[in-house]
């Protein structure tokens, strides 16, 4: 089983490659699921960039916060635990396995992480957010099977282009 440790710059580089590798079969079925004109604001330069610069910025705004698993010193997954102490509450913020590496349980190790992480500052629950989209139902399956219980929300967005 892969070694959870806190995040380290010299795994930065990493760390994105196997985030962008392990949202390629995700984001094509999401495309294909949204309004185009909803895809296309987020990612007018497609996903892999604006997933590129969201999460450079996390890892250099809240390193604090990321714990990365380790497979051989290689990074195999790493996951962003948010404390929001207004709410009591703990927030998985981005949780990635390499491809390579998913149904290892290595998503187990660090949602036990970002258990322990909101344990540790006293919060009273810990939330995760993904797509209803069919390419988000892996992780959708995972939460669920870690005892997470769906809270449904509607998110609408309306064009202005037409």
């Amino acid at each position: 089983m892969p070694q959870i440790i806190p995040y380290r710059t010299e795994y930065r580089t990493a760390i994105l490659a196997l985030s962008i590798s392990s949202w390629e079969s995700v984001f094509p079925l999401t495309a294909n699921e949204v309004p185009e004109f909803v895809f296309r604001s987020f990612y007018p330069n497609g996903w892999r960039e604006r997933l590129h610069a969201d999460l450079s910025t996390l890892l250099d705004q809240e390193p604090e916060n990321v714990d990365v698993a380790l497979d051989d010193n290689t990074p195999v997954g790493w996951i962003c635990t948010r404390i929001h102490p207004e709410d009591s509450m703990a927030e998985i913020y981005v949780l990635a396995v390499a491809p390579t590496h998913q149904r290892r349980g290595i998503g187990q190790q660090l949602i036990n992480c970002a258990v322990s992480r909101a344990r540790s500052a006293g919060m009273k629950m810990l939330m995760v957010e993904t797509g209803d989209d069919s390419g988000h139902a892996p992780a959708r399956a995972t939460y669920e099977s870690q005892g997470f219980v769906r809270w449904p929300v509607a998110r609408f967005f309306k064009n202005l282009d037409g």
